[in-house]
């Protein structure tokens, strides 16, 4: 039997900033854009995805998350650092491949989530009143 194959590492990697998407691109030609939000959602960290079985943590509020900072993890991996303050998971580049080709089934799995738990990606807000 043949191994699979791995996934391509992408040649650059680009943060639109006011855009909020991480563009990677590859040998082939293909690009692809990830929102940072579906990123954030989907963190490889234990925080995110739990500590096995059924014990992921839905992630809500995160409409507006950016990236702080991006670093390459070896030759294998991106480490993202999130202005939320998440900053812990490597995104393998099998991760980052995965996510940006099957990209919709990921975000209506998000939305649907959100919807079964009647959150939302807005984030909330605290209002303080005068005393």
């Amino acid at each position: 039997m043949n191994a699979p194959t791995p996934a391509p590492i992408p040649r650059w990697v680009h943060y639109h900033k006011q855009a909020r998407e991480l563009e990677l691109g590859y040998s082939s030609g293909d690009t692809y854009r990830l929102p940072v939000e579906l990123l954030r959602v989907y963190s490889p960290s234990a925080e995110v995805r739990g500590h096995g079985g059924d014990s992921a943590v839905l992630q809500v509020g995160k409409k507006h998350v950016g990236l702080e900072n991006i670093t390459q993890s070896g030759n294998y991996a991106l480490k993202l650092s999130f202005d939320d303050g998440h900053n812990s998971g490597l995104y393998s580049w099998e991760y980052l491949f995965e996510l940006a080709t099957h990209q919709q089934a990921y975000w209506d799995n998000y939305l649907q989530r959100l919807a079964d738990a009647g959150a939302s990606r807005e984030p909330t807000s605290i209002h303080f009143k005068s005393l």
